[in-house]
């Protein structure tokens, strides 16, 4: 867990319909910018901890699916949508300064898959 903003990239950088991985420590964090809109989440499935930045988000959904066994999840909250997972995954804080977007790994809870409140700061 981190207190400290890590810096993902320039507003430019990241389109709709994209998506940006950086890392908080030994934390990977996908972030994404769903219609102008930007939400961070675990790199990693509940279901099986496998890296959902190798699969698909649907800019028009506001989903990403795993490869690996095809669970969805909503970008905007972290919710399971079908199975095999269950579980959502953790999701982060995010806000825009300047021209920038950042996020953090702010986990307080001990359970790895508990659902977070992070809203977007601007």
């Amino acid at each position: 867990m981190s207190q400290a903003w890590v810096r993902v990239c320039a507003t430019s950088e990241l389109l709709p319909g994209e998506s940006k991985v950086v890392w908080d420590g030994d934390t990977p964090i996908l972030v994404l910018n769903y219609d102008g809109d930007y939400y961070a989440l675990e790199d990693r499935c509940s279901h099986e901890d496998f890296e959902l930045s190798a699969g698909v988000f649907d800019g028009d959904e506001a989903t990403i699916e795993c490869v690996l066994h095809g669970s969805k999840f909503d970008v905007r909250d972290g919710c399971a949508l079908n199975a095999p997972a269950y579980a959502p995954v953790i999701k982060f804080p995010v806000k825009l300064e300047g021209d920038a977007i950042w996020t953090r790994d702010d986990r307080t809870s001990t359970s790895r898959y508990a659902p977070e409140v992070a809203p977007i700061l601007k």
